[in-house]
């Protein structure tokens, strides 16, 4: 089933600001946030398809990619643990959902606690490849930092056998509630205690290696399979490879960012690769077999006779693979003709029989040139020519 366009479902312009797209999404949420519309399906299907579209239209980078490839540009599944595919930039929606409603409500239309299992936070790596290893795909190992638990304190905080004790701000809930007016009136908003941190306990000893927070930062590495045919800003998601989850909860992602380096000979437009060749004048008239640079290696072409400057030719299959998916694209070859600058005067005279040869007129120099344009005598040879050229078009 295809996919609705994203502007429309934000019912904005392709040209919106980012403040036109946050004040479209503020009202479409509200009108479809599960909590206000309960039991309804199509309502909660409404709400995930409204998410998803300023997920990617609020991002330059993944806009960008939307409005060249479409949805193919964003929500690419790929190997890895993980895919091409949206992703939130490193926040997210909820954010908003509770400034809007009053920071009480959840996704998917359940409340929950601060203090409850909250997933970890993910990370962004940015991976520079060359123009043949995004083209064919390669492993390639990754090394980034992410939070690990403590491995003094294991997670607790506090310096091993010291003591913990409930902690007085919340009384052990791990969670404090704030009273607040919102455009619905008074909501009550659940949040972490900013005393314990959700621990629900404090203790008089910090431990001494992660300073009582219960994790560490430590360096983690990560091969992985980057697939043939990738292009310049696509994302790979790593599932669970990210920060380290709070209470329980699961790990975050890791977003792989690629940059695709340009190539010394080759220009990319989706699959197919374009190459310039240069070539004599003699060569374009007299046709001649060359060696043109490819993906694969070099390879045998052949210019016909009066090959014309700017004539395209079509190296089929031989540009990048079709990424997750069956064959490759071609390659395109525009031939240009090298007009010399500097030439000596062998090659001038040999040019100069050469002319002789096309037009049937002498050809002059400059100053034999400027004598017959004085005596009269240009005007003979000028129409001679005009008739020879008139001749071969009649």
């Amino acid at each position: 089933m295809s996919k609705s366009d994203y502007y429309e479902l934000l019912e904005v312009e392709r040209g919106a600001d980012e403040a036109e797209l946050k004040k479209a999404y503020r009202k479409l949420a509200m009108k479809y946030h599960p909590d206000r519309n309960p039991d309804d399906k199509d309502a909660e299907a409404k709400f995930k398809e409204i998410n998803e579209a300023y997920e990617v239209l609020s991002d330059p980078e993944k806009r960008r990619l939307y409005d060249q490839f479409g949805h193919a540009g964003v929500n690419q599944n790929a190997g890895a643990g993980g895919g091409f595919s949206g992703f939130d930039g490193f926040g997210g929606f909820e954010d908003i959902i509770n400034e809007m409603f009053g920071g009480g409500f959840g996704f998917g239309g359940s409340s929950r606690g601060r203090n409850g299992a909250r997933k970890g936070k993910d990370i962004r790596v940015d991976l520079t490849l060359d123009f043949e290893e995004a083209a064919f795909g390669k492993k390639q190992t990754i090394e980034y930092l992410r939070t690990e638990e403590c491995d003094v304190c294991h997670g607790a905080g506090n310096e091993p056998g010291t003591d913990t004790h409930k902690c007085n701000t919340c009384n052990g809930t791990g969670e404090v509630r704030y009273s607040q007016r919102s455009l619905f009136g008074e909501s009550v908003s659940v949040k972490q205690c900013p005393t314990c941190k959700g621990k629900g306990e404090t203790f008089d000893q910090p431990c001494h290696q992660c300073k009582g927070h219960g994790i560490i930062k430590k360096r983690h590495s990560k091969e992985i399979d980057i697939p043939a045919g990738v292009f310049h800003g696509a994302q790979m998601q790593l599932r669970g490879e990210g920060d380290l989850g709070s209470n329980g909860g699961p790990r975050g992602d890791v977003m792989v960012v690629l940059r695709v380096k340009a190539h010394k000979h080759f220009t990319r437009d989706g699959n197919d690769i374009y190459y310039d060749l240069w070539i004599s004048y003699a060569q374009a008239v007299l046709g001649a077999e060359v060696m043109v640079p490819t993906l694969d290696g070099k390879a045998k072409f052949t210019i016909p006779e009066g090959t014309p400057s700017g004539k395209q030719f079509k190296l089929k299959g031989k540009g990048v693979p079709v990424l997750n998916g069956y064959g490759r694209g071609d390659q395109y070859v525009k031939v240009n003709i090298e007009i010399p600058t500097k030439l000596n005067k062998k090659q001038r005279e040999a040019l100069t029989m050469f002319d002789e040869e096309m037009t049937g007129v002498k050809a002059s120099t400059t100053s034999e040139a400027e004598e017959s344009k004085q005596s009269g005598k240009g005007k003979k040879n000028d129409k001679n020519l005009f008739n020879k050229i008139k001749d071969s078009l009649s």
